[in-house]
């Protein structure tokens, strides 16, 4: 009676395998760039010190509700929406305090929706 010999199982190669792909990544990381790199002459802006101011055009919901625009007091929606042209009232832009309630905030949007604003886009800081 013969025995017949184990068979030997082939492992595959993975270290080499993920050797490779180490290599691949190593290569295209100093080979590529993302971006051309800027040049060492140029001196960039800083904004850290800068106002920031809402735009001209847009109305203003203080933290306690009140309304404004360009600084005079406006009384409500309606009022803001009449004193609109018909172009005006396709985009209707406000900028609200950071501290008004988010309630109050979906209230005047829905006020100014209801006085025939066609759309409301909330400016916030990064925006500005």
């Amino acid at each position: 009676m013969q025995l017949k010999a184990p068979a030997l199982t082939q492992k595959e190669p993975t270290i080499a395998l993920i050797n490779i792909v180490f290599l691949m990544l190593i290569f295209f990381m100093i080979a590529g760039t993302l971006a051309p790199p800027i040049d060492k002459d140029l001196a960039l802006v800083e904004t850290a010190d800068l106002e920031g101011r809402e735009p001209p055009d847009t109305l203003v919901v203080h933290a306690d509700g009140r309304l404004s625009l360009r600084g005079a007091a406006v009384v409500d929606a309606q009022s803001y929406m009449a004193g609109l042209s018909p172009e005006a009232r396709e985009t209707v832009k406000i900028v609200p305090d950071r501290a008004l309630p988010a309630k109050d905030l979906v209230q005047i949007g829905n006020a100014l929706r209801a006085a025939g604003a066609g759309r409301v886009v909330l400016i916030s800081e990064r925006a500005l």
